[in-house]
C-alpha cells in the first residue's frame, strides 16, 4: 500500500519535474514571470515557431503551471501562481552555484560591455534612499506597469536615447531589466555612458528584488515600505 502511493505521490512531482526538462520551456516561464503575454509575444521572444511555443505552453498547461484567457484572436498565458516564479529564481541561483559552465557564459556575454560589475542591492537600497541614485527600467513599458521596483522609473530601452534630455544630471542612472540573465540593461548602461551620462546596471529584476527583500533583516522603511505591497506581478 504505502510503496504504491509513493510511487504514484513521485509521478505527480515528475509532471512538473517534466516541464523543466526543457531549456524553451524554462524561457518561456522566465517571459511569463514578467507578466502575461501573447503566444505571438512569446514566438518572437524566443525565436520559436507559433506552433512550437504552443506545445510547450500546453505542457506547461497541463501541469497548471500556466494559465490562459482569450482576448479577441490572440491568447494570452501568464503564469499560474507567484511560486513559479519564485522557483525559478531558486532554480538559477542554486544552476549558477553548481554549474560553473553559466557563470563563464556570463562572464563571456558581459566581456562585450565595458566594466558592467553590477550594483549591489544592499547598496542601491541606501542609495537611491538619500536620493543618490536613479532606478531605470528598460524592460518594455506594460512589464513594468504588470509589477516594478518601487522607486524605479519606465524608459525602454529601444527609447531610451529620446529620453536622455530628461534624466537629472546630478544623479547617476541605475538601469535593470528582466534579471541575471537579461542584458536590456548593460545596453542600457551602454548607451547613457556613450552620453556622457554617469550608469551602472543592477543585475537583479523584479522578482530577484522581492526574494532579497523577504529574506533580509534589513528593515523595509519609508517609501519602499509603502511600495512594496503594489510592486510585484
Amino acid at each position: 500500500m504505502e510503496r504504491k502511493w509513493k510511487d504514484q505521490l513521485y509521478q505527480e512531482f515528475a509532471r512538473i519535474g517534466k516541464c523543466f526538462s526543457s531549456p524553451k520551456r524554462l524561457e518561456l516561464m522566465d517571459l511569463l514571470a514578467q507578466g502575461p503575454k501573447s503566444v505571438d509575444q512569446l514566438a518572437k521572444n524566443t525565436g520559436m515557431s507559433v506552433a512550437n511555443v504552443s506545445q510547450h505552453l500546453q505542457t506547461l498547461h497541463d501541469s497548471r503551471l500556466v494559465t490562459f484567457t482569450k482576448k479577441g484572436n490572440y491568447v494570452i498565458y501568464e503564469l499560474a501562481e507567484l511560486s513559479v516564479a519564485d522557483f525559478m529564481v531558486s532554480l538559477h541561483r542554486l544552476s549558477e552555484k553548481q554549474l560553473g559552465e553559466i557563470q563563464r557564459l556570463k562572464t563571456e556575454i558581459l566581456q562585450h560591455y565595458e566594466s558592467m560589475e553590477p550594483v549591489a542591492l544592499e547598496e542601491l537600497m541606501e542609495r537611491m534612499e538619500k536620493g543618490e541614485v536613479l532606478l531605470v527600467d528598460v524592460r518594455p513599458r506594460e512589464e513594468y506597469e504588470i509589477g516594478h521596483i518601487p522607486g524605479a522609473i519606465s524608459v525602454p530601452v529601444e527609447e531610451l536615447e529620446k529620453h536622455l534630455a530628461a534624466l537629472p544630471a546630478d544623479k547617476e542612472i541605475v538601469a535593470y531589466c528582466r534579471g541575471p540573465y537579461c542584458l536590456m540593461s548593460a545596453q542600457a548602461v551602454e548607451i547613457l555612458r556613450t552620453k556622457g551620462i554617469k550608469a551602472s546596471r543592477l543585475e537583479e529584476g523584479v522578482h530577484e528584488w522581492h526574494h532579497y527583500v523577504e529574506h533580509s533583516k534589513r528593515p523595509m522603511e519609508g517609501g519602499f515600505a509603502a511600495l512594496l505591497a503594489r510592486s510585484r506581478p
